[in-house]
């Protein structure tokens, strides 16, 4: 089963951001992540970005459920 910390590190490692945090278990997550690389974009494409960093887990049926809170560094979401 995935952790929230491993998560937490693919999406670091697959994009730039200033902070995330992880929270939840047993396959159903929360990701809150704050990036510069959000400013001008749709909720739906920083979405894109997050999710293509854990694409593989959630193929796997390691990650059954994330819910993604996108923000940049000045709150907007």
């Amino acid at each position: 089963m995935i952790t929230p910390e491993t998560i937490q590190q693919l999406i670091e490692q697959g994009m730039t951001t200033e902070s995330v945090e992880v929270s939840g278990g047993e396959g159903k997550y929360i990701a809150e992540v704050v990036s510069n690389a959000f400013d001008g974009l749709t909720l739906i494409k920083r979405h894109k970005m997050v999710y293509a960093c854990v694409n593989d887990e959630i193929a796997s049926g390691a990650l059954h459920a994330l819910t993604i809170v996108a923000k940049t560094p000045d709150g907007q979401s």
